[in-house]
């Protein structure tokens, strides 16, 4: 549920998580799960099946995306900017970005997009989860984007985990030696709030993750 407190703004839950307040109503979960996706959608995918035109910077006008989601999707018709700006602002993954009257997504793209994110204040490691079947080409080739225009690095461990764990049980874990890379030319970009963005990365600055070697079985209970 999506609601707005009039003193510490908008908010996902059934009460204010700062005053504890019921806050105003602005959407259920369900309209909030399926904007989610069309926003994402719009700004990661497809701006021109919405007829609507993307900034080199990957910028689309929020009125612009109000009117163009109204038309579409009828049902949307009490839909206004603040609506947007409040999914964007408590989008827990820091996945998009306003400025003014404009929104972007922060990384995803498989649109041609010139993202000019910060670079400065990147962690000395970040990490990548690959399958166990991946892990020895990608430690002798380096990683390169797939699907996506850039490889996504994550800030953790746990959290490279985490995405990985969408396809397959047990990723194994990369770690990239930022400090290297930097050295070494390469551009490393801060998008959302645990993931960052690189062009691709040269298997000299990649090593295994060993995992640390698990407890033993505790003793049998008589």
């Amino acid at each position: 549920m999506l609601k707005e407190c009039a003193q510490h703004g908008y908010f996902r839950a059934e009460a204010c998580p700062v005053c504890g307040q019921p806050g105003r109503f602005l959407m259920n979960d369900r309209e909030l799960d399926h904007l989610g996706r069309v926003l994402t959608g719009i700004l990661r995918h497809f701006p021109d099946r919405y007829g609507l035109t993307m900034e080199p910077h990957g910028w689309v006008s929020l009125p612009a995306i109000v009117r163009a989601v109204s038309q579409r999707h009828p049902a949307y018709h009490w839909l206004r900017v603040q609506h947007l700006v409040a999914i964007a602002e408590t989008d827990a993954k820091g996945r998009y970005e306003v400025r003014d009257d404009r929104v972007r997504a922060t990384y995803g793209h498989t649109v041609d997009v010139d993202l000019d994110l910060p670079t400065e204040n990147i962690p000395e490691h970040l990490y990548f989860p690959v399958t166990t079947e991946e892990a020895g080409i990608v430690l002798e080739v380096g990683l390169k984007p797939s699907d996506r225009k850039r490889v996504h690095l994550s800030k953790t461990a746990d959290d490279a985990r985490a995405a990985g764990s969408v396809r397959t049980p047990h990723p194994v874990i990369l770690e990239v030696d930022i400090r290297r890379a930097q050295d070494g030319g390469l551009v490393i970009m801060r998008a959302g709030k645990t993931v960052f963005l690189v062009e691709q990365v040269p298997a000299e600055y990649l090593t295994r993750l060993e995992e640390s070697a698990a407890p033993p079985p505790a003793d049998p209970v008589e």
